[in-house]
């Protein structure tokens, strides 16, 4: 058996051995100074400080009694309050008597502690949807403040783009003591769009399901909230038609209470025009603001209550008129 090659430290026959350093070696090597020590300490110090500048700040604590109304921030997971809604009175909300009192009972109901109903109100543009909303949140709180003891009934808009966040914004919601009526104004899904499935299980459904504190309303010009063309597509190309269609109809379905908006005709829109041109006390000759509210109804192509607003703005500020 041949002998192995020599290598540090190691002897034929004999265990390898590691190559020692000289003791005084050792000792020479010299340790940091106390001014390396605290230079190091310092540097270390500006780092640490320059990366909790960078951290973001934890969100501060909400304080829901500031405002009766909020806006729902989804970057920051956070609630910001709204001093002055911008709202119409009830009483200027004309030709759609039945669907106010209809939501109004079911928004009191809930105010209230008693069983209630998701709302989705649907329909033509301009027919006073989202103003109708803002109006009955404001009436509520008007007969709940004449009450001693009752919380005001909270108004907070989440954005169509976060409805993805709307399980975080439940989970802030929840174990508050106030009740609150969570708004989504113009609420619609495209053919790409997959968040209307997160909705459906927050409305109903999900493990957790919508807070005994919570209502949901939501305003669309579609009555299931999705293009037709896409339910027609999804007809078209799925092995089993009506499974598919029921898939996205039953979004529409977590809503107990569907308000339907339709065209008003011309005598409603005129009793409209009035009420606003009396209200702000914009009187004058009735022929002649008949004539011009019909004519820019027809220039713009549609009789609704957004339109009649348009034309008192208009009127108003041809006679110098501040509308309050």
């Amino acid at each position: 058996m041949m002998d192995r090659p020599g290598v540090l430290g190691y002897e034929p026959g004999s265990a390898i051995t590691r190559e020692r350093v000289p003791m005084s070696s050792r000792e020479s090597t010299p340790g940091p100074s106390p001014v390396q020590t605290d230079e190091t300490l310092s540097m270390l110090s500006r780092i640490a400080a320059a990366l909790d500048r960078l951290a973001p700040q934890p969100p501060a604590p909400h304080d829901l009694t500031i405002a009766d109304a909020f806006v729902w921030q989804a970057a920051g997971r956070r609630l910001s309050p709204v001093p002055r809604v911008n709202r119409v009175e009830m009483g200027l909300l004309r030709g759609i008597d039945r669907l106010r009192d209809t939501l109004t009972d079911n928004t009191e109901r809930f105010a209230r502690g008693l069983p209630a109903n998701n709302a989705l109100l649907w329909g033509a543009r301009g027919m006073g949807k989202s103003s109708l909303v803002k109006a009955v949140h404001a009436e509520i709180n008007k007969s709940l403040a004449a009450e001693d003891g009752q919380r005001p009934l909270k108004l907070v808009e989440i954005h169509r783009e976060d409805i993805e966040t709307l399980p975080d914004l439940m989970a802030l919601l929840r174990p508050n003591p106030h009740r609150f009526v969570v708004f989504c104004d113009d609420l619609s899904f495209d053919a790409d769009d997959t968040s209307y499935k997160s909705l459906k299980a927050v409305l109903e459904g999900g493990i957790e399901g919508r807070p005994d504190n919570v209502i949901f309303y939501a305003t669309s010009n579609r009555r299931h909230l999705l293009p037709r063309d896409m339910m027609e597509n999804e007809r078209s190309t799925a092995i089993n038609p009506g499974e598919a269609v029921e898939e996205k109809v039953s979004l529409s379905d977590r809503f107990g209470l569907w308000l339907g908006f339709h065209k008003c005709s011309q005598d409603e829109f005129l009793e409209m025009v009035f009420g606003y041109a009396d209200h702000f006390g914009l009187g004058g000759e009735r022929d002649q603001i008949r004539a011009e509210a019909l004519e820019w109804a027809t220039t713009r192509g549609s009789r609704s209550g957004r339109t009649a607003w348009q034309y008192i703005q208009d009127l108003a500020g041809r006679r110098g008129k501040v509308l309050g």
